[in-house]
C-alpha cells in the first residue's frame, strides 16, 4: 500500500475528518435490511473516534431527483450507532447551517452523519463551489467507500484534492485484496468470470485474457462462446450476435497463451423455473428445444482441476442460474472447492459484484474466501483495467 496515503500517515486528533463511507444498503419498511456495508465501515470510524478525531459521515444513498424524505439517511445512522454500539449524531443538510451547527458542537471521539450528498445536484456534477462548501466542514479527507470510487463526484473525488486525503481501512483492505489479485499476483491465475451477457463484460474478457493464465466462462456468456464454436445451444440465453466478437476474443487469448475454459456438459430444462424437470447432456448433443441452465458434474471437475494448478483466483459472476434450484449446484460445487483450496493455503480467492456474493452467501463460503468484494460497478471497472477518481486522488504523489 505504500502507493496510497493511509491512516498511518494521519494525525487526526482534534481534526474534523470527513469521511466518505458507503451507507447505501438495502431498506424495508424502513429498516435496514442487511447491514454488511455497515459493519465493514465500523473499524475506520472505531480508529478515527478512539483517535480523538471528530468523524463526520459523507454518504449517498438511493437516486433522489432533490430532496426526498424516502431517501434521508436518518435511520441508516440509527442502526449503525445500533451496530457500533456508539451514539451517532445527525445532520440534516451535509452543507449550511446544519451541517455547521452539528459540528461545531462536536468534542474529539464524536461521530456524526450528515444527510444525502445527493440531496444536492452538484454532488454528481462535481461542481467546485459545492466541494468548497464540504471542505469547509472539515480538516482533512478519509475515503472509505471504494463501491463508489468509480465514480469523480464531490464526495468521492473532488474532496480528495481540496483536504489532505487518505485511504480508510475498508478502503486500503479493498485494494491490498485486488492488487494481490491482478496486479502483482501469485502466479497461476485463473479468472472465473460468469453472469448473462458477452457485451456487457467485453472491456473485462479483453482485459483478464492479457493477465491471467486460465479463464473460466460460464452462465449465459457461455452459451454465445459455445455457438461460436459451432455448438447447438438449443433455446439457451445467448447473443449470438455477438459470435465473432466471442471467436476475436479466443483466437487472441489462444495467441497469449491465456486457457479458454468452457463448459463441457450442461443441465438443461425446457422450462426456466425452480425445479423444472431436466437432464444432463454433453455440450454437443444439446436438444433443439432445451435450455442450459447450469454446467454439469464434468464442466465442474474440469474447473477444480484448474483452480488446483492455479495459486490466485478472481471470480465475478456466478456459472449459473444460481437463484433457480437445482440449477446452483455447479456454482456451488466450484465456489466450495475455491473455499476449500483456500482455507488449506492454496489459494488466493477474491470474488466481487452482487450477483457472485448472493452465490458465495448462497453456499455459504464467502466468508472462507481471502476477500469478498461488496463493491459492484468498482469491482467490475477495477477489473477493466480502468482508473477509478476515488481511487487515484489517494495516490501518494
Amino acid at each position: 500500500m505504500s502507493s496510497f496515503r493511509t491512516l498511518d500517515r494521519a494525525d487526526v486528533k482534534n481534526k474534523r475528518v470527513l469521511l466518505r463511507v458507503d451507507l447505501n444498503v438495502p431498506m424495508e419498511n424502513g429498516r435496514v435490511s442487511d447491514a454488511t456495508r455497515l459493519e465493514r465501515i465500523v473499524p475506520t470510524i472505531t480508529e478515527l473516534a478512539d483517535k480523538g478525531g471528530q468523524v463526520i459521515l459523507l454518504a449517498h444513498f438511493g437516486r433522489p431527483k432533490g430532496r426526498d424524505p424516502k431517501e434521508s439517511l436518518k435511520p441508516v445512522a440509527q442502526e449503525l450507532s445500533h451496530i457500533m454500539k456508539r451514539p451517532v449524531a445527525f445532520a440534516e443538510d451535509c452543507i449550511g447551517e446544519a451541517a455547521e451547527k452539528a459540528i461545531a458542537a462536536m468534542r474529539p471521539g464524536d461521530i456524526l452523519c450528515l444527510e444525502n450528498t445527493r440531496f444536492h445536484r452538484e454532488e454528481e456534477k462535481n461542481d467546485p463551489a459545492f466541494v468548497e462548501k464540504l471542505a469547509t466542514l472539515g480538516d482533512i479527507y478519509v475515503n472509505d467507500a471504494f463501491s463508489a470510487a468509480h465514480r469523480a463526484h464531490a464526495s468521492t473525488e473532488g474532496l480528495g484534492r481540496k483536504l489532505p486525503a487518505y485511504a480508510g481501512r475498508t478502503m486500503q483492505a479493498e485494494l491490498e485484496a485486488l492488487s494481490r489479485a491482478l496486479e502483482a499476483p501469485r502466479k497461476p491465475v485463473i479468472a472465473l468470470v460468469g453472469g448473462a451477457k458477452v457485451s456487457t463484460k467485453l472491456d473485462l474478457l479483453e482485459n483478464l485474457i492479457a493477465k491471467v493464465d486460465a479463464l473460466v466462462i460460464g452462465g449465459g456468456m457461455a452459451n454465445t462462446f459455445l455457438y461460436a464454436r459451432g455448438f447447438g445451444i438449443g433455446k439457451s440465453l445467448a447473443e449470438k450476435d455477438m459470435a465473432d466478437t466471442a471467436r476475436r476474443i479466443m483466437d487472441k487469448a489462444e495467441a497469449i497463451k491465456c486457457a479458454i475454459i468452457l463448459p463441457v456438459d450442461a443441465v438443461v430444462a425446457w422450462h426456466f423455473a425452480a425445479d423444472a424437470p431436466s437432464h444432463l447432456y454433453g455440450v454437443d448433443a444439446i436438444p433443439e428445444d432445451g435450455m442450459m441452465l447450469d454446467i454439469g458434474p464434468r464442466s465442474v471437475e474440469r474447473i477444480n482441476a484448474a483452480i488446483d494448478d492455479a495459486a490466485t483466483l478472481v471470480w465475478n459472476g456466478p456459472l449459473g442460474a444460481f437463484e433457480l434450484h437445482p440449477f446452483d449446484r455447479g456454482t456451488v460445487a466450484v465456489a466450495k472447492y475455491a473455499a476449500e483450496r483456500t482455507q488449506a493455503g492454496k489459494l488466493v480467492s477474491v470474488a466481487g459484484g452482487g450477483d457472485t456474493v448472493a452465490a458465495l452467501n448462497h453456499a455459504h463460503v464467502a466468508d472462507k474466501f481471502t476477500y469478498v468484494s461488496t463493491a459492484g460497478g468498482a469491482f467490475l471497472e477495477w477489473m477493466e483495467g480502468k482508473s477509478l477518481p476515488g481511487v487515484e486522488v489517494l495516490r501518494t504523489k
